[in-house]
Formats: structure tokens, C-alpha cells, sequence
């Protein structure tokens, strides 16, 4: 009767343990936070959050970062505490990450390009310094103004104050010339008697320009797509 008492509870204490290993969780992993970053083709590079919006501020924890690198002159490096990670500057590709972010201040570059290309963000306690404030307005030269663009397409212009193409200017007036340089992959250059500037190639930037025409033609170009983006105008 003992023996067969014994056997019972041993069989019951059995059964229990084997329903805590089935039910006892299977202990994987689970995935990161998703963010998503991506370099080229052109001179572009960002990190952003599952909703596609550019991250600037992260809590502390683990996260999965997707990256596309789509430019064989770029690389995608992300670096900060306990991180550094980069894609090669000759390869592209899709490549994911899990890293784990602390508090601090992250970077992710091209280093090629790393004065242009590049971006941060904050992680817990440390946050963003505020902006700082704008300038103050600056006075408006005297004159007339003439905004000049370039870009993002295979487009440049110079306008007037109603938004028309400039086709005449009076010489012996000061201009103040705004030019939007909008692509990388372009530039705004100017020239004529007396006169020879122009915006680099390879970044995006804005340009103020004053300019005392004298009588003669100037013209203005992209110097890497000069046969096709070009136009002209007379000083009188």
C-alpha cells in the first residue's frame, strides 16, 4: 500500500514539473525598437523612427536599425557610448544592426563627406541644447533684388521681385542677389563684365549677392550641366 502510495505522489510531483517546462517562456529574444537609416545615392544620409520621422531623441534601450546604403562613394557610421557601427564605403546594400543606446549623444556620418553629411540625436537624460536664436534682420541694401535658383531638378533661373525671368537690369544700380543652391549635384554660377561668383558644387547652400552691374551681358550656369542649364541677361 506504501509502495503504491509513493508511486502515485511521484507521478502527480512528475507532472507538475513538466507543465512549468511547457508553460515557462521560451526565453527568445525579442526584437528592438525599429528605426531606419539610409546614405545616397546622393549627398543625403538620416535616421528615422517606424512613423518616417527624423530622430532627434531616444530612450534608453535595445533597437533594431535597418540601414540602405545606396551610394558606392558613402558609408553609414553610427557612433556614440557602447555603438560603433559602419557600412563600407565601397559596398552597397541593406545590412540591420542590434545595438543597445544609453544616455549620451549619438553621431551617424558619411565619413567621406563628413562635414556635410552627418547628423545626432540624444538618448535619455541628455537632451538637444535649444537652438539658438535667430539673427536679427539685416538691413536691406539698397537696390533692387533678384533671387537666383538651382536645383533639385535640372532647372536654374533668376527672378525678380514678381517671380519673372530677368531678361534686362539697369547698370550702375546695386542688386542684392539671394541664391538658393538646392542640390548637390549643382551649382549657380555667375559672370559677367566685372563680376565672377558661383556656389560650390557638391552641397546645397544659400548665397547673398550684391552686385553693381555694368553695361554688357552676363550669363549664369551650372558649370557640370552647362550646355543645358544656362541662361542670360543684359545690363543697360
Amino acid at each position: 500500500m506504501k509502495r503504491r502510495l509513493l508511486l502515485l505522489l511521484f507521478a502527480v510531483a512528475a507532472t507538475a514539473v513538466v507543465s512549468v517546462i511547457i508553460f515557462l517562456p521560451s526565453g527568445a529574444a525579442a526584437d528592438g525598437i525599429p528605426l531606419k537609416g539610409t546614405v545616397g545615392p546622393g549627398f543625403t544620409i538620416s535616421l528615422k523612427d517606424a512613423n518616417g520621422a527624423a530622430v532627434s531623441h531616444l530612450d534608453p534601450g535595445t533597437y533594431t536599425i535597418t540601414v540602405d546604403d545606396l551610394g558606392v562613394d558613402h558609408n553609414f557610421h553610427l557612433s556614440g557610448p557602447g555603438v560603433d557601427q559602419e557600412t563600407g564605403v565601397d559596398e552597397t546594400g541593406t545590412v540591420t544592426w542590434t545595438v543597445t543606446f544609453t544616455d549620451g549623444t549619438y553621431k551617424f556620418q558619411c565619413d567621406p563627406h563628413a562635414s556635410t553629411m552627418k547628423g545626432s540625436f540624444t538618448v535619455g537624460a541628455v537632451t538637444q541644447p535649444p537652438p539658438p536664436p535667430p539673427p536679427p534682420p539685416a538691413a536691406v541694401a539698397k537696390g533692387t533684388k533678384l533671387k537666383g535658383s538651382v536645383g533639385p531638378g535640372f532647372t536654374i533661373s533668376l527672378k525678380d521681385r514678381a517671380g519673372k525671368a530677368v531678361k534686362k537690369v539697369k547698370s550702375g544700380t546695386t542688386y542684392t542677389l539671394a541664391i538658393a543652391d538646392k542640390s548637390a549635384a549643382h551649382n549657380f554660377h555667375l559672370t559677367g563684365p566685372g563680376f565672377n561668383k558661383r556656389t560650390a558644387v557638391g552641397k546645397r547652400a544659400t548665397a547673398t549677392w550684391k552686385v553693381r552691374f555694368k553695361k554688357g551681358t552676363y550669363r549664369f550656369v551650372c558649370d557640370p550641366h552647362r550646355t543645358v542649364m544656362k541662361g542670360s541677361f543684359k545690363a543697360v
